[in-house]
């Protein structure tokens, strides 16, 4: 039987991360995925594909340029399906190419097999062609990631009715859609499909979308939706979803029906932890397949074993994965970690994009902290009006006493790019100042940060 220092189940952002690290500390590492290609959830069906596929969009519609144009203009008259699909492929396979080469260049073994704990120190392999095996481990971490939240009670059928794995799979764009769940994937899905002129209406069963975001930035974004044909029902659930003579039909707890040609079932997402065999060693996960673990360590309650990514829940990001997958391989090892970062940034590729960092003004304010904002809008800026940006903005919060950015929230056109320099300033223990008296290039979005700083600076009686 074979020992490795680290097994690594799952290959995505978090189990890559992990198994680099770990032979970057000189550890032997074998890398288990049970999928036909390394990569995981988020370069197969989750982060990757679908942000290829907005940026497709906006390319072939011409979305971008409609500020200048007009909501009919178009670069390319007829997009089909096989349009995106090329693209996809293309971004997919360089993907694989380089996660592959990553790992062959630090020697760190991977087999597409399923791993099933046997005990803590033992994992079996299984093959896709039924051959068995099982390896020996020091450490192992857990990065399976998640699928699709799959009720019984909706009859998913990949031709009118998908999950957010399936809608990859589309054969052709549909004349109308609806999308179920109001969550990070059902915003980007309605808004990308939105973009290509897609009628679509959104339904969430709570009042209001994206909660943990700052609500002044999700009422424009709302606005923005509504203003652009979405229709966004709020505060209803579903009594049923079927597909009726060629369509789709989701019937709403208050007896509405919508009629569409397909349905988006995005409605939340389960750990992929069946047929670990976790049972094996005293792990337990919830009813949504989340594994619980150390905030600070990511040990599961056996502390060779750990987890990390989407499968131990909140916040589900590729970024935040990845670090939970250094730290984990980090601290196995034995190597110290200076403290977490006071804050990381939250990305939701929607078009519009939004991004936020520290502390909404929701949250300020129930902390009783004393503060004051400044917001600018990018279409009174240079560099927004050359590029035909009509909407979105920048807001900023600062506490009163310290002078100290607290949170930084964007919604607009290059929002997930231009929030690390709040992060940046918010990490650091920057202040005000910072934006009064540094200079940004011109004409640039980023200008938006000088422009804030100056609104909150004058509201602050500082000017």
């Amino acid at each position: 039987m074979q020992h490795f220092d680290m097994l690594v189940i799952g290959s995505g952002p978090a189990g890559r991360r992990a198994a680099v690290q770990s032979a970057k500390l000189g550890k032997s590492v074998l890398v288990v995925d049970r999928g036909r290609r390394l990569g995981g959830v988020s370069v197969h069906t989750g982060t990757i594909p679908s942000k290829t596929i907005r940026e497709t969009v906006l390319n072939l519609s011409g979305f971008r340029e409609r500020g200048f144009y007009g909501r009919g203009y178009r670069v390319k008259q007829e997009i089909a399906v096989s349009d995106i699909v090329e693209r996809l492929r293309k971004t997919l396979d360089h993907e694989v190419e380089v996660l592959q080469h990553q790992f062959m260049r630090n020697q760190v073994r991977s087999v597409h097999a399923a791993a099933q704990f046997v005990d803590r120190n033992t994992a079996r392999i299984v093959s896709e062609n039924n051959e068995r095996y099982e390896v020996g481990f020091e450490h192992a971490l857990v990065a399976v990631g998640t699928r699709p939240f799959r009720p019984d009670s909706v009859p998913f059928d990949s031709r009118h009715i998908f999950d957010s794995d399936e809608i990859l799979d589309l054969a052709h764009l549909p004349r109308n859609m609806t999308v179920v769940g109001g969550g990070v994937i059902g915003v980007e899905y309605a808004t990308i499909f939105s973009a290509l002129d897609v009628p679509v209406t959104l339904i969430e069963q709570r009042s209001s979308l994206l909660d943990f975001v700052d609500r002044e930035i999700v009422e424009d974004f709302v606005h923005q939706m509504r203003d652009r044909g979405i229709q966004v029902r709020l505060g209803t659930g579903i009594d049923k979803v079927a597909a009726v003579d060629g369509h789709a039909e989701v019937t709403l707890a208050d007896g509405r029906t919508v009629r569409s040609e397909i349905v988006l079932y995005a409605a939340g997402r389960s750990g992929a932890v069946d047929g670990l065999g976790l049972e094996a060693v005293g792990i337990e996960a919830d009813a949504r397949g989340r594994i619980k673990v150390d905030p600070k360590t990511f040990q599961t309650a056996v502390p060779n074993i750990y987890a990390a990514g989407d499968v131990i829940g909140f916040p589900s990001l590729a970024s935040t994965s990845m670090e939970q997958g250094r730290v984990a391989a980090c601290h196995a090892f034995g190597m110290a970690l200076p403290p977490a970062p006071e804050t990381f940034p939250y990305g939701i590729y929607a078009v519009p994009e939004i991004s936020t960092v520290g502390q909404s003004e929701e949250e300020v304010r129930k902390s009783g902290v004393a503060y004051e904002c400044g917001v600018a809008r990018f279409r009174e800026t240079s560099r927004g009006h050359i590029m035909g940006v009509d909407s979105g903005f920048l807001k900023l919060i600062f506490s009163l006493e310290s002078r100290r950015l607290l949170g930084a929230h964007i919604v607009g056109e290059g929002a997930t790019e231009l929030i690390h320099i709040g992060q940046a300033v918010i990490n650091l223990g920057g202040t005000v100042d910072f934006f009064v008296e540094n200079t940004f290039n011109y004409p640039t979005l980023a200008e938006a940060y000088k422009i804030a700083g100056l609104d909150a600076w004058n509201r602050m009686g500082r000017g």
